[in-house]
């Protein structure tokens, strides 16, 4: 393993985040403020609690998720298909590096840039609400897991789009109605049993019923089966990453 070429990879993306680090931060921190002013106040007004939490606090999980798979994508996305652009991944290509150690840097550097942010999301929820986090570890397993497996989603998304605009294609039609669908404001409980039926067919419920259950001990779907899913969708990317590096999909052709 080359972990000077993955130090250096690595260190690159993150200079380039941090060299925006306002525009990084200030922007995810009111988006926020205005979903706790929308859907806390307003909403909130007129549903008090769900399953016994603050609806202000119930939201929370999900606001955490949707800024993480959002962000994690996009980083990665941008971060690879920038040096297709300018043509200096085949620099990269022929430097003396594997697949997994370009993975490693660039899937790495994004990942730490989502769950920093998702971090921030997290910090600028505590001036809103009251939030106890029952079981800490379990969040931040829970984070990690997603910050990297949305990040290996992005890096596949970067080596597929032909453009600028194709790198928002799936996060803006696919990514973002299937967060808003999978019971980031609302718990799938509350819905009726047919549309309860159809949530189960969205892997990001699994997610976000793993993630919330790590805040208030309350969850969707079993724990395990949330595991699952987050592991299972990892290895599905990290086998779609290795055929695409070892047939030269949309890399060298």
């Amino acid at each position: 393993m080359n972990w000077s070429a993955v130090r250096a990879i690595y260190v690159f993306e993150m200079a380039r985040f941090f060299r925006t680090i306002a525009q990084s931060l200030i922007s995810p921190v009111l988006s926020t403020s205005l979903y706790f002013v929308v859907f806390g106040a307003a909403i909130g007004s007129r549903i008090q609690e769900v399953e016994g939490v603050s609806y202000g606090a119930f939201i929370v999980p999900g606001l955490v998720m949707l800024t993480v798979m959002t962000q994690g994508i996009s980083n990665a996305s941008f971060g690879i298909y920038f040096p297709k652009f300018i043509g200096t991944i085949y620099e990269l290509l022929s430097a003396p590096v594997n697949f997994l150690e370009i993975v490693m840097g660039y899937v790495g550097a994004a990942a730490t840039k989502a769950m920093f942010i998702g971090v921030v999301i997290l910090i600028t929820s505590f001036f809103f609400v009251d939030i106890t986090i029952q079981h800490p570890l379990a969040m931040v397993a829970f984070l990690v897991l997603t910050c990297v497996s949305f990040a290996l989603f992005g890096f596949i998304i970067g080596i597929w789009a032909g453009s600028f605009e194709q790198l928002q294609l799936v996060p803006l039609l696919i990514v973002t109605p299937l967060v808003f669908l999978g019971g980031s404001f609302y718990s799938i409980s509350m819905l009726p049993p047919v549309w309860q039926t159809i949530s189960m067919f969205n892997p990001v419920v699994y997610l976000i019923s793993g993630f919330r259950w790590s805040f208030f001990g309350l969850a969707d779907v079993p724990i395990l089966t949330s595991l699952l899913a987050i592991a299972g969708f990892t290895g599905l990317c990290l086998g779609a990453i290795w055929w695409i590096f070892k047939s030269g999909w949309r890399i060298r052709q």
